[in-house]
């Protein structure tokens, strides 16, 4: 019992910090029109993909809560309220693509931000097993995974910003940050269509930076 008191303190009191960051000395710092030229253009092929390719939601560090579950703590904006084996069973959570305000987390679903699908398309194809349980499973930079409503989550599937954008208006010069960066951070391509989209859309977004470190 007083192992269960203590994990639930420590799991509360990581409900206040960020997701770890990479190390401010190997980041990068751009805006968001200069970001979109450094992605590399490539056609797109969703040939051999299954979900299954990426293993997700892992126990990384061991510590018996899931990758679900650690953004969940994160994310959470007052300490969480768990129950055994590390069930999140309440919080307070911010949906910041439909700016809505969540106190259950089944209500809730963890966005990759570049859905798993896309970044098959955009060069995951080639990578190791390893290296797709990485990406999917990405704590090491906050933009990476985001806890949202499961409406807005399942409106969005696997489009990209060429096909699907928050439908909160205020969310999406954040949104396209995020989404460039994390294509940045795993040196994901871009096709001529989305590419020409994110040009366009970031013109709306003249003074957002984004930061981002390669994985």
């Amino acid at each position: 019992m007083l192992m269960k008191t203590f994990r639930t303190a420590v799991c509360a009191a990581l409900a206040l910090l960020p997701l770890a960051a990479a190390s401010p000395a190997h980041a990068d710092s751009t805006r968001l029109h200069e970001a979109v030229d450094r992605l590399p253009l490539a056609a797109e092929s969703r040939d051999g993909y299954q979900r299954t390719s990426f293993k997700h939601w892992v126990d990384a560090d061991r510590d018996g809560c899931n990758t679900r579950a650690e953004v969940l703590i994160a994310e959470s904006r007052t300490p969480v309220e768990m129950g055994p084996k590390c069930k999140i069973v309440s919080g307070e959570w911010f949906s910041y693509y439909d700016q809505q305000h969540v106190a259950d987390p089944k209500k809730l679903d963890i966005d990759h931000m570049v859905p798993l699908a896309e970044a098959w398309d955009s060069g995951a194809s080639q990578w190791t097993a390893a290296r797709r349980q990485a990406y999917a499973n990405d704590l090491d930079a906050s933009r990476s995974l985001v806890a949202v409503t499961a409406k807005t989550n399942r409106s969005k599937a696997d489009q990209d910003p060429a096909q699907w954008m928050p439908p909160a208006a205020e969310a999406r010069c954040t949104y396209l940050a995020d989404w460039i960066s994390t294509k940045l951070r795993w040196s994901l391509t871009v096709d001529h269509t989305e590419r020409d989209a994110l040009q366009g859309l970031v013109a709306a977004c003249p003074d957002t930076e984004l930061t981002y470190a390669l994985a």
